[in-house]
């Protein structure tokens, strides 16, 4: 099982463009103009013209591949990692289950998909994955983005931007539970389908349709279904299988400083949002609370083994615990205020991506976590859903905060707040097992997290716009840069992930990108190995020919036809019916490329500075990466027995190279 666990990053290849560029225009938003709609905008973010869940029903269904095309797909990702005779033997292995057991389970799996029209294939063997899965969350599965600065240095304050985020966070839910928020659409030509006049004649037409007539004007709505899990949603530890649980009557949130954790509600008995000022004032008075950091901080237990961890909630629940860890796992969201003042973005990645872990509930839909000076970023559960609701949350809340903010420099907390009573700190029943137990966890965490190193990178001599002009792939670049780099520090082609989106089908999840091909590594091999055997024209049209091949991929991807998916659902198959599992799966070259050596995901919008994640393998890298219009970012974590600053290095050379040789010159020696 473990090798299977290939996660998907914070996946944007093919939704990320499209949200980054939803929320920034009001196109198909109502105005506010009377008291009532005064009212109405402060609730809420906005109201769109069409329902946010109008296209739900008629969304196309995620497709099984043909088996053919499956595994014609897996022996092309296999031959740049496999010499003639490994490959030869894969081969061999890869068409008798072609032609035996694969084309029985294939057969079984389309019968079942025929059966279950109202999900996708791989939902439930995807959600089991994650559920089912025993390693910690931390580091193995959670990660992080961190917001941009608010552009107006003075809402940079731990408290004003704490007291704003919640806010928008709750505006976001509210909006999303009213049905105002925008749907989640791919907009191909924009200029005819993301415009008023489109969305008021598409609001009429039936769900059930609805889909047919944004795919008239090449739009592409994208599936909303793991959107309601945001909020009020914490996955519980049970023994061999966790649980998803979401709680909608909640009306408090979960904040947590020194250890401690404190709830107050952010709705009134009406549901509607709590007044900014007291909001302020609540946050204030957690910020001012004298106590000293917790001795026993509860919050480094969702930190363990899964199993671990549920063995000792059932001793908190015996121990008289019950409604303390039922407000906590209620909660709409987890609010993080740190002590920390974080200089730079190694100290900001470790810090959001694990920092002690003391101040902390890994197991909550998602966490706010605020430094001081406003430094804030988002750690998310991620068997719940993947990055296209997480970015979309963050995108739509930065920009409600930054243009506006419901508390300023100005502003004073509600001094009828009685903060006193409204905010309530949670005390646990902590028995001596529990007490040890705790202190074991935080050993064994500080342990494992200070292994971790991280690096970040920027390339600052061209980036999407240069490419473009080019009429090559960013991302194909990137992934080539990638492969470049650690053929230059270890001389390999490894496996390697990058996650793309499903969600333009029902309850679609991700499909892997195989970057590294026959093209990349022939490339590779011509840049690092033998510059000087090859002309600045052969070079050009090699990366050239590496963008082409890249870009089939990931549209391959993106609709559902790449190999990874169906080869895994045809095993979990397989494994749910106690047969035992075909030769193709028992293949070291099976277990090899899905051994992630580099795991890689790309996001880029106006809201995030930086996101990451920890590597998949234990000798892995975790490659988070963003392409701006004018330069290129990494930021890339590994465990010691890889060096991820000498990888950084090498990655930097590589992207010299490549565009050096896309400017007409020879690369530099």
């Amino acid at each position: 099982m473990a090798n299977l666990l290939v996660l998907p990053r914070q996946s944007a290849v093919l939704t990320g463009r499209a949200i980054a560029a939803s929320v920034n225009c009001c196109r198909g938003r109502l105005a506010y103009s009377t008291k009532h709609d005064d009212q109405l905008r402060t609730e809420y973010l906005h109201r769109s013209l069409v329902p946010t869940m109008h296209y739900q029903k008629s969304l196309p269904r995620l497709p099984v591949p043909k088996l053919e095309d499956t595994i014609r797909r897996y022996l092309a990702a296999q031959r740049p990692l496999l010499d003639d005779e490994q490959f030869k033997n894969t081969e061999h292995l890869a068409l008798d289950f072609q032609k035996g057991a694969g084309k029985a389970l294939h057969k079984e799996l389309v019968a079942l998909d025929k059966k279950n029209k109202h999900t996708s294939y791989i939902s439930g063997p995807w959600f089991d994955m994650y559920l089912a899965a025993r390693e910690s969350i931390v580091l193995n599965f959670n990660p992080f983005m961190s917001f941009n600065p608010d552009p107006k240095p003075e809402y940079n304050d731990q408290l004003l931007r704490a007291t704003n985020l919640t806010v928008s966070a709750v505006r976001f839910m509210k909006t999303l539970r009213a049905g105002y928020l925008e749907p989640e659409v791919f907009h191909l030509n924009p200029a005819k389908s993301d415009t008023d006049s489109f969305k008021r004649i598409i609001r009429f037409v039936p769900s059930s349709l609805s889909w047919y007539g944004a795919y008239m004007v090449n739009a592409y709505p994208l599936d909303m279904s793991q959107y309601f899990r945001l909020f009020n949603s914490t996955r519980i530890p049970k023994k061999g299988r966790d649980e998803l649980f979401t709680d909608p009557t909640a009306k408090h949130v979960l904040v947590l400083r020194k250890g401690h954790m404190y709830i107050f509600d952010v709705l009134d008995r009406d549901g509607n949002l709590l007044k900014p000022t007291k909001i302020h004032a609540h946050l204030k008075f957690i910020l001012s609370d004298p106590a000293p950091p917790q001795a026993f901080p509860l919050g480094i237990l969702t930190s363990e083994n899964r199993d671990t961890w549920a063995a000792l909630r059932e001793q908190l629940l015996a121990a008289g615990n019950e409604e303390a860890l039922a407000k906590v796992d209620s909660a709409l969201f987890c609010l993080c205020l740190d002590d920390e003042s974080l200089k730079d973005h190694v100290h900001i990645s470790h810090n959001m991506l694990h920092g002690d872990g003391q101040n902390r509930w890994f197991d909550k839909s998602f966490s706010l976590i605020v430094a001081k000076h406003g430094v804030t970023a988002v750690n998310f559960e991620h068997s719940w859903g993947d990055g296209v609701a997480m970015l979309r949350f963050q995108n739509e809340v930065f920009k409600d905060t930054t243009e506006r903010p419901a508390v300023g420099p100005d502003s004073i907390p509600a001094p009828d707040a009685e903060s006193s009573l409204a905010v309530r700190r949670l005390d646990f029943k902590l028995e001596a097992p529990l007490r040890e137990a705790i202190t074991k966890t935080k050993e064994n965490f500080q342990a494992v997290t200070s292994r971790l190193k991280i690096g970040a990178m920027e390339f600052k001599k061209g980036g999407k716009e240069l490419l473009k002009q080019k009429k090559v792939s960013p991302d194909a670049v990137a992934q080539l840069a990638f492969q470049m780099a650690f053929l230059r520090q270890y001389g390999q082609t490894v496996a390697t992930y990058e996650s793309c989106s499903t969600a333009a089908f029902l309850h679609g999840r991700t499909e892997t990108i195989r970057p590294a091909s026959f093209h990349t590594k022939k490339c590779a091999q011509a840049f690092v190995r033998e510059p000087s055997k090859h002309s600045v024209s052969e070079l050009r049209k090699m990366v050239e020919e590496c963008s082409k091949y890249h870009g089939k991929l990931t549209r391959e991807a993106a609709m559902g036809q790449g190999f990874d998916r169906h080869l895994f659902a045809l095993r979990y198959l397989a494994n749910s019916r106690g047969q035992p599992l075909p030769s193709l799966y028992e293949d070291p070259a099976y277990a090899a490329i899905n051994h992630n050596v580099l795991s890689t995901s790309t996001l880029t919008s106006p809201a995030v500075q930086l996101g990451g994640f920890g590597p998949v393998v234990a000798d892995g890298y975790g490659v988070g990466y963003g392409i701006h219009d004018h330069w290129i970012g990494c930021n890339i974590s590994s465990y010691p027995t890889r060096n991820v600053t000498e990888f950084l290095q090498c990655i930097h050379k590589s992207l010299e190279d490549i565009f050096t040789v896309m400017d007409g010159h020879a690369p530099h020696s």
